[in-house]
């Protein structure tokens, strides 16, 4: 074992699209930045685990920081410069390179790697940011209420021995997918349900459950070509997943039923692909590649590219966070062993439109995802540990319903701004899902800030907030907006020479941040006309 230390002013843990634009927020204010990752792509839920931007319906003028706007031109710029488009598909200023309906955006991870690097550059190569990969933080040291050094292992390779390197800085930024630094620190923090006696939230249940999290979903990618066969071994557990019956359903999960987003108490049929039979298609849902938008083939037989992030590989059966660690692996892989059913149960025998069953034209793609087995590199993991902060985002700051005529929630402190529906995936004990109708809203510099440690940050979503608001500030852009703004927070902190709480605590300063934060493009409040829309819809 060899152990290294390596000391900058910001350390940033985790590289996922919050942990980026901390560390880029960060280095832009002349900050010097350690950022770890457990794979081998920045990028989290757009990278590594293949999940196409969820966005709002004004993301193209509105309701985002400007370097999120700017990463989505470059994406389109990127197809607009390296792809043979057709005129029609180079002039739209809107183009959907993969013209999925999930995204106005349905791209390849490959090109949102390429743009992150791109965005990242002057910092990566001038090494105010330095970037570890394959890296995981094993062990915190603390000092009263301040980290003063987090000591990370990485694997250079398969089969080699571990290295350590402690990490030291003036801040930590917790931007894991799990909140891992907060139970490491021993940072105070919240994880699954939490109780109505505990937040008042109506959806909330009686009693809290720390482990009753969101399902996890482990992508895959695939294309279909009519007339081959691609059909893959059996999957180990393919058998228990071919009878696996959700508690909310009639229908085994892998079956052409779901969830009705419209109502999650009901029930809607889906099939494979477009149809004129009036049945949703789940084809083109997350499609990332359609080559009807190229003048011509990049190569032979080109197909378009879906992926696998359904209602059927939700994975429910357990969770992965804060149990033993023979569970997790356990889970982890019975997740990847569902999506692999999926695929198989695709090719053999899920029902056709036509009488029929299977596709065995399916074929995995780990070449657009970078992996050998076509599933994504990393499990796409809708719910971390969340920081017990001065102030908790709940259900009744987000709610159309709850909020009614008072509109949208506005902060004195607001940092940035987001908008997503309130959607609760199947959580792993209870079951429960919702997709409850918001209005647009804003993120309190308040849930940023832990009720005691003084150096660490979450720049995620990790922030305060209850199980149930998370279902809405876990999506791309307001992940995005919180790691740029914990980034210029940290730096505002060291530029006067006080804590991010003594911020928090200072009406002058709070002004002042949030004046940087405007400078560098973060919306703060959504426009007037936004909220006249949703106060009084056409």
């Amino acid at each position: 074992m060899t152990e290294q230390i390596r000391q900058t002013d910001v350390v940033v843990i985790g590289g996922g699209l919050g942990g980026c634009m901390a560390a880029l927020a960060a280095a832009k204010q002349g900050l010097t930045v350690t950022l770890t990752e457990p794979t081998d792509w920045l990028g989290g839920q757009l990278t590594s685990q293949a999940v196409p931007p969820d966005e709002h319906r004004w993301i193209e003028r509105t309701g985002a920081t400007a370097t999120f706007r700017e990463f989505r031109e470059r994406v389109r710029d990127y197809y607009r410069r390296n792809y043979p488009l057709t005129d029609e598909a180079m002039n739209n200023p809107i183009l959907n390179p993969g013209n999925g309906w999930v995204s106005r955006l349905a791209h390849e991870p490959k090109i949102a790697l390429d743009v992150l690097h791109e965005m990242l550059s002057p910092y990566l190569h001038t090494q105010r940011i330095q970037v570890l990969y394959h890296t995981v933080p094993v062990e915190v040291a603390t000092e009263y209420d301040r980290i003063v050094s987090v000591t990370v292992s990485h694997t250079q390779a398969v089969g080699t021995v571990n290295e350590y390197t402690q990490l030291i800085g003036q801040y930590y930024l917790d931007a894991t997918e799990e909140g891992d630094l907060l139970a490491q620190s021993g940072t105070e923090f919240v994880s699954g349900a939490e109780s109505k006696s505990d937040t008042n939230e109506p959806h909330a249940l009686e009693h809290a459950d720390p482990l009753d999290m969101q399902s996890i979903t482990h992508v895959a990618a695939v294309d279909y070509v009519e007339g081959e066969d691609f059909t893959i071994d059996k999957p180990a557990e393919y058998e228990y997943w071919r009878e696996y019956m959700p508690s909310f359903s009639r229908f085994p999960i892998l079956s052409w039923y779901a969830s009705d987003a419209n109502d999650t108490t009901k029930l809607k049929e889906f099939t494979l692909f477009p149809n004129d039979q009036g049945v949703t298609s789940l084809w083109d849902y997350r499609r990332i590649i359609d080559p009807a938008i190229w003048q011509q083939p990049l190569r032979e037989q080109i197909q378009e590219v879906s992926l696998l992030n359904w209602a059927q590989n939700d994975y429910y059966a357990g969770a992965v966070t804060g149990v033993p660690i023979y569970e997790r692996t356990q889970n982890l892989e019975s997740a990847r062993q569902l999506t692999f059913s999926l695929v198989y149960w695709l090719q053999t025998e899920a029902p056709r439109l036509d009488g029929g069953k299977g596709f065995p034209g399916i074929r995995l793609r780990g070449d657009i995802l970078g992996t050998a087995d076509g599933l994504a590199k990393a499990p796409y993991i809708r719910e971390s540990r969340r920081i017990k902060a001065l102030y908790t985002i709940t259900e009744h700051d987000v709610s159309k319903e709850l909020r009614g005529a008072e509109g949208i929630k506005r902060y004195e402190d607001s940092v940035g701004v987001g908008s997503y529906s309130l959607d609760l995936h199947p959580t792993v004990k209870t079951h429960r899902t919702f997709y409850i109708p918001n209005y647009p809203f804003e993120i309190p510099l308040g849930s940023l800030i832990p009720v005691r440690v003084k150096n660490l940050l979450p720049a995620c979503k990790n922030i305060g907030m209850t199980q149930i608001a998370g279902g809405c500030y876990r999506l791309h852009p307001v992940e995005w907006n919180i790691g740029e703004s914990a980034g210029y927070l940290v730096a505002y902190a060291i530029q006067q020479g006080i804590t991010p709480r003594e911020v928090y605590e200072s009406t002058e300063h709070v002004s002042r941040y949030q004046d940087m934060l405007i400078e560098a493009g973060v919306v703060i409040h959504w426009p007037e006309d936004v909220e006249q829309e949703v106060l009084n819809p056409q």
